[in-house]
């Protein structure tokens, strides 16, 4: 097995107990957020999805932003479903440009964020995407706690 082909189990299987999490939000909480500084339920899913696309951009670019522009820019919240699909090419594109990296550009590549003061080798900056949506999904696992409303089982 590949080293990439190991980062793309993981990113299936962390995408895939977020979706069982995502499922979980009732229209009616789309918009609930626990503060009024807190991304909404809906919201924090779009950042999810956005956020990975953005990854793969900075990657491209080995870490330097430039004049990126976010396809979700100005697109308005509608559903979990609308949302998804929507992400469906981006998350399909960046699995696939994953899937193209050597063992040796995995190790070697570095990721410059000069905004963020960062330095990291491609397989480590990778990881990180991975457990920046795993994080979020334990955040809405508690925004679900909060609002006392059953929550879908992650543990299989």
């Amino acid at each position: 097995m590949k080293k990439t082909d190991i980062l793309i189990i993981n990113f299936e299987e962390v995408r895939r107990r977020s979706l069982k999490v995502w499922s979980g939000i009732m229209t009616e909480n789309y918009f609930w957020k626990p503060d009024p500084q807190a991304l909404s339920c809906l919201e924090m899913v779009r950042h999810v999805l956005e956020s990975e696309h953005f990854y793969h951009w900075i990657i491209f670019n080995k870490g330097a932003i430039g004049n990126h522009t976010s396809p979700w820019d100005g697109k308005p919240y509608t559903s979990l479903e609308d949302e998804l699909n929507f992400a469906r090419q981006y998350r399909q594109e960046f699995l696939d440009f994953v899937r193209g990296f050597t063992p040796e550009e995995l190790e070697t590549v570095e990721i410059i964020r000069a905004d963020k003061n960062q330095r990291r080798i491609l397989v480590d900056y990778l990881q990180r995407i991975a457990y920046h949506e795993a994080v979020h999904t334990g955040q809405l696992l508690g925004y679900l706690r909060t609002l006392g409303v059953a929550r879908p089982l992650i543990w299989d």
